[in-house]
């Protein structure tokens, strides 16, 4: 209901709205606050909002990279309580990211405890651990207190915290960021910081500067972790283009010769965000799995580094033909997907270019430049306004000292004293050889057109010496009274002040600071002079940063993947002879050689043998099941025949209620007759039937009851069928269709029952079976069953089988 009914006894805080308008307006306000508050990073400092409160409140704790640690509990503690209130376990897990060396490039703080490992292990306790920050976050919060940047309230409004952080580098390209917010998500790789400064510096020489331009200087991410990039350049260049793409990371390895031709493959370095311990867990899964069969073992020999140890099943293995089957079925190769979707300004969230992103934080950087400088710019004045009137003071030290010590109201007095009139004790001192160091020293006062002073004879002063008509610039008179300001640092002044040096180091001060306030305003004033400045920033943080800290020249290096040879699976199996047994429960195993097939083997209780054939280890076997689905196995991955072998249930995901219909070699290029109980079938490439995944492959279709009858491999011209009336029909191969599933065609008509067996023959050498002596019978005249498919038939030859089985 779209309208709203005003109900005079309704609450007047209550609004009644469309429950549509009200979801909408509060999901969109959830939404908003997601993306701005936690997902997305702020593309000027690269931090999202939980991160910057950490490193503000390691500043207000007072935690230097060269001071003391804290405990990590009472960081996370202080930032929940104070800026950021959501749980504490949240706050210590951002924080101690920010501490791992494997997760982020430049560590922004510094643990001192167990903060985790590659191998996927979380940190301690929080109480557990210690803290503070490192150089690169005191970076990032370099000229907070000179109004760089806005503060705005914490969320209960007692404190106030930095809606953005200075950061004297470009830390959202440096560190990277990840996040998913409503409906967009974020994943920014890390970089070079060296790199990323040279962009930098290029893009303020030349401002039109493209994409293709800047990735001269970064040709692509830095991880932590180091690996090798295998992404092709052109590839990586869009990415950065638009914003969006993938990068394909390998595992840096080495071949250690171990003499006598033998050789192992070591991993030094893994891509990226991979779990060691969980990445040994999958290779180990590749050996016993076999589906790696040229891998053998698997060693862990990690202590600070990582140490991975590859042995190849044999030493005449290829090592690049392994690591290749490793990069295809492990972590040793991933591809990192680039979306830099950031908060422009903090507010607006856009899927960036590299420019675009470079060209924020050297904006930014410019405005708190000016930010600083007119911050600077105001202390500046403000002690200017002091040293005048402390120079105006020791210019007149007596009369300054006769208002302190006989005037009612020192500060008014002082303030509205008219100091263009020196006393004549100031003028004295003036002319006084011996105080040569005196600012007033070497004035010709005889030079002076002097006045009468009644106020000076007030004071004790001859009339006839006069004052001065005129103050010269260096006397540092003035004709208005000092402010309130002077007044007070006039008073507060200690009297060990007033030494005659004190006069000098004032002057000497205040020429300083008039100096550096001019520069300041050429500053302001010129846009060139801003760039100049930034550059040189850019430059020392370079100095400091990209060359000695540790770390930072570059880990990641790149190569070309090259082509890697789709090699079958057979050709890394070696190939031995095998015997296939398997039993009527269903239980797999394959005994070493070729043994007789008669000879009598174990098995479980209540158990025997079904099915006993040779094969080999590189052969494939298919598993017919009664649902008419086919299942593949690799011999080479069957049980050994030391035990009773396994259930070929746990192989395949064959159903509870199908059972196995039939287990043999597969050969390629050969074709099969299937068919169902119901009396329908066809012919089936045995290409089409080998399946790639354990759940098989749907080849004849069965239900209500039916279920796979026949399925024997097709030889000669012609098919004979048998019911279970004992009627036989034989017709002429190309009757059957050729297909790839499906229910297939009626093979033989039935009033009662259904097909019993199926087999195909050569017509011309006639029909044979095996009667219940064992012995081979061949039916030559056929004439009599011959007919069109889906006949009835007729009754079975005399000697024919009584289980209605041609074999």
């Amino acid at each position: 209901m779209n309208d709203i009914v005003d109900d005079p006894n309704m609450n007047p805080r209550d609004v009644a709205e469309p429950l549509r308008r009200a979801i909408g307006d509060r999901y969109l306000t959830y939404a908003l606050s997601t993306i701005m508050n936690r997902a997305l990073p702020d593309a000027r400092d690269g931090l999202k909002p939980v991160h910057r409160r950490i490193l503000y409140a390691m500043r207000r704790l007072r935690l230097s990279s060269n001071g003391g640690f804290l405990k990590s509990a009472k960081i996370s503690g202080d930032t929940m309580g104070d800026f950021h209130p959501h749980g504490d376990a949240a706050i210590y897990d951002a924080m101690a990211r920010l501490a791992q060396d494997f997760t982020i490039r430049y560590p922004l703080v510094d643990g001192q405890g167990n903060f985790g490992n590659i191998d996927g292990d979380n940190p301690a306790a929080s109480r557990y651990t210690e803290a503070r920050m490192t150089i690169m976050a005191e970076a990032l919060l370099d000229g907070l207190d000179e109004n760089s940047v806005d503060f705005r309230p914490n969320y209960d409004g007692r404190l106030e915290e930095p809606s953005v952080l200075p950061a004297s580098y470009p830390n959202l390209l440096a560190n990277g960021s990840s996040g998913i917010a409503v409906g967009m998500a974020t994943n920014i790789p890390p970089h070079n910081i060296g790199e990323l400064i040279d962009a930098c510096l290029h893009l303020i020489k030349a401002p039109g500067a493209g994409d293709d331009t800047l990735l001269q200087y970064v040709p692509g991410p830095d991880f932590p972790t180091g690996g090798v990039i295998v992404e092709p350049r052109d590839n990586i260049a869009q990415a950065y283009r638009t914003g969006r793409g993938s990068i394909r990371l390998r595992a840096k390895w080495e071949v250690e010769d171990l003499g006598r031709g033998q050789w192992q493959a070591v991993v030094t370095e893994i891509p990226y965000q991979v779990q060691k311990s969980k990445l040994v867990e999958r290779l180990a899964e590749l050996i016993q799995t076999k589906k790696v069969p040229i891998l053998a073992d698997i060693r862990d020999e990690s202590a600070e580094d990582i140490r991975m140890v590859l042995e190849p099943k044999s030493k005449n293995v290829d090592p690049d033909l392994l690591m290749n089957m490793l990069f295809k079925n492990s972590d040793l190769e991933t591809r990192f997907s680039l979306n830099m979707n950031v908060l422009i300004d903090g507010v607006t969230p856009k899927v960036c270019s590299l420019k675009e992103v470079l060209r924020a934080f050297l904006d930014f950087r410019r405005d708190v430049l000016c930010r600083r400088a007119r911050h600077r710019m105001a202390k500046i004045d403000n002690r200017l306004e002091v040293l005048e009137g402390l120079i105006i003071a020791f210019l007149n030290l007596d009369r300054v000292i006769d208002i302190i010590r006989y005037d009612d109201d020192p500060k008014a007095a002082l303030m509205y004293e008219d100091w263009s009139k020196p006393h004549q004790a100031t003028i004295a001192r003036a002319t006084d050889e011996r105080d040569y160091r005196s600012p007033l020293a070497g004035i010709d006062v005889k030079a002076l057109e002097l006045r009468p002073d009644p106020e000076a004879e007030a004071r004790g002063v001859l009339a006839d010496e006069g004052t001065p008509t005129q103050i010269p610039q260096r006397f540092g008179g003035r004709s208005e009274g000092l402010s309130d300001v002077q007044a007070e640092a006039i008073l507060n002044m200690r009297l060990r002040s007033l030494r005659r040096l004190e006069e000098l180091e004032l002057v000497n001060e205040r020429d300083k600071l008039m100096e550096e306030r001019a520069g300041l305003e050429d500053l302001l004033a010129s846009e060139d002079l801003q760039w100049k400045r930034v550059s040189e920033q850019l430059r020392e943080v370079k100095k400091a940063f990209a060359k000695d800290l540790d770390r930072g020249a570059r880990l990641t290096t790149f190569a070309e993947a090259g082509e890697a040879e789709d090699v079958p699976l057979e050709a890394m199996i070696e190939r031995e002879p095998i015997t296939v047994v398997c039993s009527q429960m269903g239980w797999i195993r394959a005994m070493t050689g070729h043994i007789d097939l008669n000879r009598e083997l174990k098995f479980k209780d209540g158990d025997g043998p079904r099915f006993i054939f040779h094969a080999e280890t590189t052969d494939k076997l298919l598993v017919v099941g009664s649902n008419g689905r086919f299942y593949t196995l690799s011999a080479a991955n069957l049980p050994g025949g030391r035990g009773m072998g396994e259930p070929v249930r746990l192989m395949v995901d064959l159903p509870n209620e199908a059972e196995i219909h039939d287990l043999l070699v597969h050969t390629p290029g050969r074709k099969l007759l299937v068919a169902s109980s119901a009396g329908d079938g066809f012919i089936v490439p045995e290409n089409d039937v080998l399946a790639q995944t354990r759940s098989g492959k749907q080849v004849l279709n069965v239900k209500d009851g039916v279920k796979t009858q026949v399925c024997k491999p097709v030889t000669g011209d012609a098919v004979a069928v048998v019911g279970e009336n004992r009627k036989v029909l034989v017709f002429m191969l190309d009757e059957l269709p050729e297909m790839g599933r499906g229910k297939g065609v009626r093979l033989q008509k039935y009033k009662d029952g259904g097909l019993s067996d199926a087999t195909t023959f050569t017509l011309a050498d006639g029909l044979s079976w095996k009667d219940p002596a064992g012995r081979t019978r061949t039916e030559a005249a056929l004439d009599e069953w011959i007919g069109k498919r889906a006949g009835s038939g007729r009754m079975a030859p005399r000697g024919f089988p009584r289980d209605n089985t041609f074999t």
